[in-house]
């Protein structure tokens, strides 16, 4: 049996592909005694220890109403928000050039993928424990790093997760000062096999495309080893800091 050391977890984005998959995972923990499913359309879901409830990242009256749901006496022991974006079909597609850079899209990249995940912290990061250590993540991506940018291109998702991981460690010094064994962290789960994936996975190899279940399994593992000194950091899913 799955050993994580969670009791109560949020997951966000419970819908997609890594979202379903840590959900997979966690159920089999032993340790498991609550977890809230949230995602635009509510899942289906026959383990009582399973909420379900529907919430739009980008409604902030959503969000507000979600995170009330999940309150519970004693508090979360982990919170992991998978919701993020890179294309949309032929409106929105990662751009190769300056060229195709459309303020729109832009701007739709970074509502999804950093001003959501602000919301999320803003509403959830309270009900996390007080009294033990507790874990707020966020998915992020390698390409979000500055310093290991050496193919260019992908613009907007580039910066909106490079927002993203600044978003991370401004929110890990607030939540430090005020509740240090709080860890905030950016997790890279290395490119994971769904339909946000699939139409770039023919520049890689097999070894280097990773199904949901297997992601989310080393996401996990990584969460399980972190400390509070660790927080505001990036990790990838083997457990390597990612660098600015």
């Amino acid at each position: 049996m799955t050993q994580t050391g969670f009791q109560n977890i949020i997951i966000l984005g419970a819908s997609g592909a890594i979202g379903s998959a840590l959900i997979r995972i966690l159920l089999t923990a032993s340790g498991t005694k609550r977890l809230f499913a949230l995602s635009r359309k509510p899942i289906e879901n026959a383990d009582p220890r399973v909420t379900s409830i529907a919430m739009d990242l980008e409604d902030e009256d959503s969000l507000r109403t979600a995170a009330a749901a999940c309150q519970l006496e004693g508090g979360i022991d982990l919170i992991i928000n998978t919701i993020g974006i890179l294309h949309e079909g032929e409106p929105i597609r990662p751009e190769k050039g300056l060229r195709e850079l459309d303020p729109e899209t832009m701007a739709r990249l970074f509502r999804i993928n950093m001003i959501g995940p602000a919301l999320v912290l803003k509403h959830f990061s309270p009900l996390l424990a007080r009294d033990r250590r507790a874990i707020m993540a966020a998915l992020s991506a390698r390409v979000g790093s500055i310093s290991d940018n050496k193919t260019g291109g992908w613009y907007s998702y580039r910066a909106s997760k490079a927002a993203l991981n600044q978003l991370i460690r401004t929110a890990s010094i607030e939540l430090a000062a005020r509740r240090p064994q709080v860890i905030c962290v950016g997790l890279h789960p290395g490119t994971v096999r769904s339909a946000m994936s699939e139409p770039f996975l023919q520049r890689y190899t097999k070894n280097e495309i990773f199904e949901p279940d297997t992601a989310a399994a080393a996401l996990l593992s990584v969460l399980a080893e972190l400390a509070p000194a660790q927080t505001g950091r990036i990790f990838a899913w083997d457990g390597q800091e990612i660098q600015p």
